[in-house]
C-alpha cells in the first residue's frame, strides 16, 4: 500500500488520541529550527539556529546561502530537539512542516527532510502556512486563547487584518498594496546605515530620537482596512539623501523615531478599527514585527481604553520558529487538515 493511502487510516486515528505529539519543522528563511509539541500547546522542545550573523555581512538574506546552512544545520537541530523533548522517534505522531511561504530554496531544506523523516518514521506528514504558524505562536504563548479574534499580521512578508473564526477558518479583512511592514523596516534601516535585521535596530535607536519629521501613509486607503509603505520609505529615502546632497547633519535616532511613530500609528488605529468593525474584542498580533516595542505599546493602550483583550506571543515565539508550526499542525491534525502526500513541494508565495 502506497504511503498517502496508510495515512489516510492513521491520521483519522490521531484525531481521536488524547496525547499527540507531532514534531515541526521550520526553514522558511533564515531560522532553522524543529521543535516537539504536545497537544498544541505545549512545547517540549523548540531549537533555533540562527543565521543572523552569517547574513549581517551582506545587509539582509542571501537565499543561496541560507539554503546551504539549512542543510548543514538541520539533521543537528533535529537530534537536539529530540533530545531536549527527552524522546525517541517511536513517540512521534506526526512530522508537520511549512511548506510556504519564504525562499524556495530554503523551503525546500525542510520539505524534503520532512518528507525523508515521515517515510522512514510511517506517520502523517502536514504542511503548514507559515503565516497560520505565526498565528498559533499566540496559542502556545496564551493557554486560555481561543477564537474568534481579529488578527494583525505583521512580518517580512505579510501585513494583514484577518478575521480568525476558528483555528483553521479565517477572512481576509485587509492587506499591503505594496511593501510589508517588516520589508519597510528593514529598507529604511539600510537607509539609515544600521546592521541587518533592521527592525530590532531601529526599535532600539528610536528610543533615543524624536519624531520631529512628520512622514505620512497613504491618505487614498484611510477609509479601508488596506495598507501601503511604499510610500513612508520613499519619504525617508529622500528625505536622507537631501540632507546628504545638502551636507547637513543626520540625526539617525529622529529619523528612526519618526518613521517608527507613522507606521505603528497606521497599523494600531486600524487594528482597532477592524475589532470596532466586525465587533470583536479580541485583538490578537503576529509576526516578527509584533516584537516592536513602540507597536506593543500602542495596542496595549489602545485596546485597553476600547476594552478590547489584546494577546501579542512572547518574544522567542514572535520570530520565526518551528513551535509555531507544531501548534498550529495540531488543529489542522484534529480538524482532518493538511495531511500531505510526499510529492509535497516548497511555494514561495501562498494566499493569506
Amino acid at each position: 500500500m502506497k504511503y498517502y493511502e496508510r495515512m489516510k487510516d492513521k491520521f483519522e486515528k490521531l484525531r481521536t488520541k488524547k496525547d499527540i505529539i507531532i514534531l515541526s519543522i521550520e526553514s522558511s528563511c533564515d531560522e532553522t529550527s524543529v521543535a516537539v509539541v504536545k497537544n498544541g500547546r505545549i512545547v517540549l522542545s523548540n531549537i533555533i539556529a540562527t543565521q543572523i550573523e552569517i547574513h549581517r555581512r551582506f545587509g539582509g538574506v542571501v537565499p543561496e546561502v541560507a539554503s546551504r546552512n539549512h542543510i548543514t544545520a538541520i539533521s543537528n537541530i533535529y537530534k537536539e530537539a529530540l533530545s531536549q523533548a527527552n524522546m525517541n522517534e517511536s513517540e512521534i505522531d506526526a512530522v508537520a512542516v511549512t511548506y510556504g511561504a519564504g525562499l524556495m530554496g530554503a523551503l525546500l531544506v525542510g520539505v524534503n527532510f520532512a518528507k525523508g523523516l515521515a517515510y522512514a518514521l510511517d506517520i502523517p506528514l502536514i504542511a503548514v502556512s507559515h503565516v497560520y504558524g505565526h498565528i498559533a505562536a499566540n496559542y502556545i504563548s496564551h493557554e486560555l486563547l481561543v477564537p474568534p479574534f481579529i488578527c494583525l499580521m505583521v512580518s517580512g512578508g505579510h501585513t494583514a487584518l484577518l478575521k480568525v473564526d476558528d483555528y483553521n477558518k479565517m477572512k481576509l479583512l485587509g492587506t499591503t498594496v505594496d511593501d510589508a511592514v517588516g520589508e519597510a523596516f528593514d529598507k529604511v534601516a539600510r537607509v539609515l546605515g544600521l546592521q541587518y535585521p533592521g527592525g530590532p535596530e531601529i526599535d532600539k535607536l528610536a528610543k533615543q530620537g524624536n519624531p520631529i519629521y512628520k512622514f505620512t501613509v497613504s491618505n487614498a486607503l484611510k477609509h479601508t482596512l488596506n495598507f501601503s509603505f511604499s510610500g513612508i520609505k520613499t519619504e525617508v529615502v529622500n528625505l536622507v539623501h537631501n540632507m546628504t546632497q545638502r551636507g547637513e547633519e543626520i540625526n539617525k535616532a529622529d529619523i528612526a523615531c519618526s518613521f517608527q511613530e507613522c507606521v505603528t500609528d497606521e497599523l494600531s488605529l486600524k487594528a482597532i478599527k477592524a475589532c470596532k468593525n466586525i465587533g470583536i474584542k479580541k485583538l490578537v498580533v503576529a509576526g516578527g514585527v509584533g516584537a516592536n516595542s513602540r507597536l506593543k505599546e500602542k495596542l496595549t493602550k489602545l485596546c485597553t481604553e476600547n476594552n478590547i483583550e489584546f494577546y501579542s506571543p512572547v518574544l522567542r515565539f514572535c520570530t520565526d520558529n518551528a513551535a509555531m508550526i507544531g501548534s498550529q499542525a495540531y488543529y489542522m491534525l484534529k480538524d482532518g487538515l493538511g495531511l500531505a502526500e510526499l510529492s509535497l513541494t516548497a511555494k514561495p508565495n501562498i494566499e493569506l
